[in-house]
């Protein structure tokens, strides 16, 4: 069984011939308020994202509250614990259904990176139309098995895993009966610079997994993911705050709405540029052919004094073809400025 070329998500159809799918990922960035996850749902659909992402996980879902060294975390998040960090960051699972509702209402997709099996129960209560790995939990088989059961497409995030890894990933999706797959190109820092991007991995994911493939992006600017869109990604994923303003776990790395509608401009204006194999099927005429430079009587000899190449084109002698004139007699009186013809010599 292989997995289709293309996914479709609340009938929007992903994968080669269609537009880039965009997803907002709302992620810590709802600050723990209702009105402020309102906001960014309103504010993504505005600048023209297809799809607001959120996570589904409470601290005690992804580690202890332990206080042991090798529960601190690393990065930019270094000084914290990760239960106080995740218990800061997290989402309030009565945040989905009025964020659902406010997604139906204004016409913008919403699922959800779900992070153990109780999240997906929960979110299948909604009937989500997809679903999304996060990168740390790609290693997680039986968080990936659960997902797949549900029929629904999934994306994948490879992040620091190796190929081994995302190669063994996408074999448990596939064998518990996953057809729409993703993967996603990920690099797990925070922010990340552009050098460890490695958009060149892109196209070999395509080739490896023979499935729609993507980027989810860390870096700060839309260089990056607008440049993706050339290696031939057909989701961007980024991480999207209201404000730089904002102090919430994600907030230093991620876009604004502003930035979120340039991103969006840029990639369509990419899909554009981007087209088909095209070559003209006429030569054009914004080039140069052979003028007569100075009148030249009937019997007159052609030659570099009084014929050149020049600007405007349209003429019917091309100028590697002004070797082949000179020497050439004049059939007739030529006028300077003339546009030499073959029928303009004997």
């Amino acid at each position: 069984m292989a997995f289709n070329n293309e996914i479709e998500i609340n009938g929007r159809k992903i994968g080669p011939g269609h537009p880039v799918y965009i997803i907002a990922e709302m992620s810590a960035n709802h600050g723990q308020d209702l009105e402020q996850a309102k906001a960014l749902v309103r504010a993504a659909k505005d600048a023209g994202a297809d799809a607001i992402k959120l996570q589904t996980y409470t601290a005690d879902t992804l580690t202890m509250d332990c206080q042991l060294a090798h529960f601190e975390a690393t990065g930019p998040w270094q000084g914290q614990y990760l239960y106080d960090l995740y218990q800061s960051a997290y989402m309030p699972w009565e945040f989905h259904q009025p964020l659902i509702e406010l997604a139906d209402e204004v016409g913008i997709t919403i699922f959800s990176s779900p992070f153990d099996a109780s999240a997906v129960e929960l979110l299948e209560g909604f009937d989500s139309p997809a679903y999304k790995i996060a990168s740390p939990e790609l290693i997680d088989h039986e968080l990936i098995r659960k997902v797949a059961k549900t029929g629904k497409p999934i994306i994948m995030s490879t992040g620091g895993a190796t190929l081994s890894e995302i190669t063994e990933s996408v074999e448990v999706a596939k064998m518990a009966g996953a057809t729409e797959v993703v993967v996603l190109k990920c690099t797990s820092t925070y922010p990340a610079p552009a050098e460890t991007i490695n958009l060149a991995t892109i196209p070999h994911l395509a080739d490896m997994f023979q499935c729609p493939v993507g980027l989810s992006d860390h870096t700060l600017g839309n260089d990056v993911p607008i440049a993706s869109v050339g290696f031939g990604v057909h989701i961007i994923e980024k991480h999207f705050v209201l404000s730089k303003d904002d102090e919430t776990a994600d907030s230093f790395f991620s876009m604004t709405p502003d930035d979120l509608e340039q991103l969006v401009h840029g990639v369509r204006q990419v899909e554009k540029a981007i087209g088909s194999i095209h070559y003209p099927d006429m030569p054009s005429s914004n080039r140069r052919c052979v003028y007569v430079t100075s009148d030249i009587n009937k019997g007159g000899v052609l030659n570099y004094s009084n014929i050149a190449q020049m600007r405007p084109g349209g003429g019917e002698i091309a100028p590697k073809k002004l070797p082949y004139v000179i020497g050439k007699k004049a059939s007739r009186f030529l006028a300077r400025g003339t546009q030499l013809a073959w029928q303009d010599m004997e």
